[in-house]
């Protein structure tokens, strides 16, 4: 009697699903015989030469805008630059570098490698790279600088208004994903890292070990500014501090078999070991699960500003002639159950920007000891240092590059001789203001933006005369306020000068020790940590 029933039950659902299946599979198969015949005959027809793989480059993009930023698809330089992003490890001059429209800028060479060992500066703007010019170069240009190690390339540049050339011999580079790791105090850790690459866990390990050996008690873990990488290397960064068979994150899809549980699968270093986070809101992807899972577990206090909120997680699918597509397949959740994905790329505004979640519609999660946490942005830190959190004026500078270039124009003119004691002055800071003055630095407000829509909208409806001298008075409050913010944001203006301005004379690493003495999240962090009950109090409901 069962078997009656069931097998045609059985025989309906497979017919429904494979009905289902074979919809969907026509759909495509119907809409891609439509794009390679249009695509056909339009190459045939146009009445000018076309460019097929440049159109179809440009058809690929604007089909993938729609969905979320990271769903890309990748030629082969990217492919191989993507390779070079989880190794870390490349072939070329030893220097971050970024592609203007008709120049390279040294954005930073890194210590001891062959750009810096040529006497290439961060500002340096290299325009030819041997006989290629980089301004009629229609590739990146950035790949020139590449090439086997020990092969010389030559390069002219641009310093200071002066024309010079340099000769650098290539070499195998690996950028380390812990740049820096010491002791802040006598019994305080610090572990800066920067990238989940393919050697971040086992990078973190050592630095975990030798700071205990050196006697560290408590350990700050710095993760500002990392843009994420290898979810295997964020778990096992995890497992460093919580036991085996612990859930770290959970993916889940569409598909099923993207739906996975991530749990520890080794003995931890140290499961007691009181543990400070730093976020901000360039910590993403597996930055979050390190930071969220920690949270989640109460396993860490996190400090700092509110994460990115990235929330999903990208798979590369092999596709033909050394291409790939990097697609969205799942969103990750942290092990409380929330989602932190900050951006709805389904829901768009008139602009066709992905809509922020708004906060009223964040959902509360509950951590291991029963703590709220929430969903829909980020990793909210347990400590929210609002002098970290960018004002809109200070992401307009440093948008534009004046930070980067105004620490260019100091390095030249000053000399800086200890790291760790170094300030900019009063006088440093007018001389920055005069430096934007000169740019003529402006910006634009969200409410001066809405003011001048409004006006448009009453210049409409013929409005616009009896509001004028209401718009006027807002315009100049407006202006008021934009000629004070620059004093108003001076702390964090010149927070961040300093930061760059270190980096030109000591490095990377120099940074990181400059922040030991002088960051505020790091204080906060070591005044925490060295005080056991306060620390205990903010894991507690």
């Amino acid at each position: 009697m069962k078997k009656k029933i069931l097998i045609p039950i059985l025989a309906v659902t497979i017919f429904l699903t494979g009905s289902a299946f074979q919809s969907d599979f026509f759909e495509i198969a119907k809409q891609i015989e439509i794009f390679t015949t249009m695509f056909k005959e339009l190459n045939m027809n146009y009445v000018d030469e076309t460019n097929p793989g440049d159109l179809m480059n440009t058809a690929i993009k604007n089909m993938l805008n729609d969905l979320d930023p990271y769903t890309v698809f990748m030629n082969e330089q990217d492919v191989e630059a993507a390779r070079i992003n989880n190794t870390g490890d490349y072939t070329g001059i030893g220097a971050s570098v970024k592609t203007l429209k008709d120049k390279l800028v040294i954005v930073e060479p890194f210590k001891d490698y062959p750009a810096d060992k040529a006497g290439l500066k961060a500002g340096d703007e290299i325009i030819k790279v041997e006989s290629a010019v980089v301004a009629n170069f229609k590739e990146n240009a950035g790949d020139l600088l590449r090439g086997s190690p020990g092969s010389k390339v030559n390069v002219t540049y641009l310093r200071q208004g002066k024309t010079y050339t340099a000769t650098i011999t290539r070499q195998a580079v690996e950028a380390k994903a812990v740049p820096l790791y010491s002791m802040v105090d006598d019994k305080t850790g610090y572990i800066a890292l920067a990238k989940f690459t393919a050697t971040a866990s086992r990078e973190t390990s050592n630095a975990l070990k030798d700071l205990k050996a050196d006697g560290a008690e408590r350990i700050i873990l710095d993760l500002r500014g990392n843009p994420g990488g290898l979810l295997r290397e964020a778990i096992a960064i995890v497992n460093f501090f919580v036991p085996k068979d612990q859930l770290v994150v959970t993916t889940k899809s569409k598909v099923e078999k993207y739906n996975k549980t991530y749990f520890t699968q080794k003995n931890p270093i140290d499961t007691q070991i009181p543990l400070v986070v730093l976020i901000d809101g360039g910590s993403a992807s597996a930055s979050e699960i390190v930071s969220g899972s920690l949270q989640d577990l109460d396993r860490a206090v996190v400090i700092g500003t509110r994460s990115f909120g990235k929330g999903l997680v990208q798979r590369p699918k092999q596709l033909t002639y050394g291409t790939q597509l990097k697609v969205t397949i799942s969103r990750y959740y942290t092990p409380s159950g929330r989602c932190i994905q900050a951006l709805d790329y389904w829901n768009r505004d008139d602009k066709g920007n992905a809509i922020r979640v708004k906060q009223e519609n964040y959902n509360e999660f509950k951590t291991k000891n029963g703590r709220s946490v929430f969903d829909g942005g980020g990793v909210q830190p347990d400590i929210d240092i609002a002098d970290a959190r960018l004002s809109t004026i200070t992401k307009a500078i440093v948008a534009n590059d004046y930070i980067f270039d105004y620490a260019t124009q100091y390095y030249y003119n000053n000399n800086v001789a200890d790291s760790k004691q170094f300030k900019l002055t009063d006088s440093d800071f007018n001389d920055f203001k005069s430096f934007l003055r000169a740019k003529k630095f402006d910006f634009e407000t969200k409410t001066e933006k809405a003011l001048a829509d409004a006006l448009k909208v009453a210049k409409e409806e013929q409005l616009d005369k009896e509001l004028s001298q209401s718009y006027q008075a807002l315009v100049s409050t407006l202006n008021s306020y934009k000629n004070k913010a620059i004093d108003e944001n001076k702390s964090q203006l010149k927070a961040l000068l300093e930061n760059e301005i270190i980096k030109r004379y000591f490095y990377r690493e120099g940074l990181h020790e400059y922040y030991l003495a002088n960051n505020e999240e790091v204080k906060r962090a070591t005044e925490i940590l060295s005080n056991p009950s306060k620390y205990q109090s903010y894991l507690r409901p």
